[in-house]
């Protein structure tokens, strides 16, 4: 009787929905309190995430099927000055189009009691909202708040205030309600097809950056891409930054480091490092002053890094590869003439 009591308990307990998401613990949870803006923000962060980003024309200006119509190419001569000046613009023009999300703290969901009056509970049955629609108003700050049947008056909730903004200040694309694409398991049916970059953009559009379901969505993607390896789907995107920068953060970047080293990538790969550093200043190969990638890369791995070994051999390997080219080019060049037999 009590088996078959723990059975049907058990069996119950494994049909809630709970059981149904998707659990990604690829990117391991930290305590880290720190606010990450300050840290994504600086100039230096920046710099080494852009480069990271691996900026290229084609898929940067690759055609999206949102409905927009197609414009007409044009061809036309220009002199050297002309075609220079169209190339600055083309990169400046690529660097808007980068433009990476930011990376902030989860805003509290804390709600400021402003007084409690019980002498009025019971004259409403349902709570009362109060939003300041003056003109000029930030949504931010805007002052919403909220009489409960119970007398209290206090300040709105996060979920609360993005629906009140959004009746009355709407924003083109945004709904009032969290839309099920969010949710299980339509989400798990986006990212099982590679529409990455599809749902981090809808994200965008719909919450605000400190808004806690825009980390929930954005870190199980960026869980589901770095456990599968499907990194180049975002690389050339505005959100590779950021995905870079969260393992950064959540002390995670071996994996990318691998992929780096593997692919001949070594001025990446010692961004990433020094990206490392600068969102840890404290690890021991932080205290090293190097200026050379590879000479960065070994000592990162052996002194902060839990995969020293398959660094170390990822690194051996890129060694060889580079010898094996020289020889290569050296055997080609005398098999044209260019150099003597000394020189091989």
């Amino acid at each position: 009787m009590m088996c078959s009591r723990i059975n049907f308990v058990l069996k119950h307990f494994y049909k809630r929905p709970t059981w149904n998401c998707r659990l990604c613990s690829t990117i391991p949870q930290t305590t880290d309190e720190r606010d990450p803006a300050p840290f994504f923000f600086d100039r230096h962060v920046q710099e080494l995430l852009t480069t990271l980003t691996r900026v290229n024309y084609e898929k940067v200006f690759a055609i999206r099927r949102d409905g927009t119509p197609l414009e007409v190419p044009q061809y036309s001569f220009m002199t050297d000055e002309e075609l220079q000046k169209a190339r600055a613009q083309i990169g400046a023009k690529a660097k808007r189009r980068i433009q990476m999300p930011p990376v902030v703290k989860i805003k509290s969901d804390e709600v400021e009691v402003l007084v409690k009056e019980p002498e009025l509970q019971g004259c409403e049955q349902h709570n009362l909202v109060f939003t300041d629609i003056s003109f000029g108003k930030n949504n931010r700050s805007r002052l919403i708040v909220i009489r409960e049947p119970n007398g209290t008056l206090r300040q709105a909730t996060c979920n609360e205030r993005h629906r009140m903004n959004q009746i009355y200040f709407p924003i083109n694309g945004r709904e009032i309600h969290t839309p099920q694409m969010f949710f299980h398991p339509y989400l798990s049916d986006l990212l099982d097809r590679g529409e990455f970059e599809f749902i981090l953009d809808r994200a965008c559009v719909q919450f605000e950056p400190d808004d806690p379901e825009y980390h929930r969505v954005t870190k199980e993607v960026y869980s589901y891409v770095y456990k599968l390896n499907k990194l180049d789907a975002l690389r050339s995107t505005r959100h590779f930054g950021p995905l870079v920068f969260q393992l950064a953060w959540e002390n995670n970047i071996d994996k990318l480091l691998l992929e780096l080293i593997d692919t001949e990538n070594i001025e990446e790969a010692g961004a990433l490092v020094r990206l490392y550093h600068a969102l840890h200043p404290d690890v021991k190969s932080a205290q090293e002053t190097i200026h050379e990638d590879m000479e960065l890369i070994k000592v990162y791995a052996e002194l902060d890094s839990p995969e020293r070994y398959a660094i170390s051999n990822a690194i051996q390997r890129y060694n060889k590869m580079q010898k094996e080219k020289k020889k290569m080019e050296k055997g080609i060049m005398k098999a044209h003439g260019l150099i003597d037999d000394e020189d091989v």
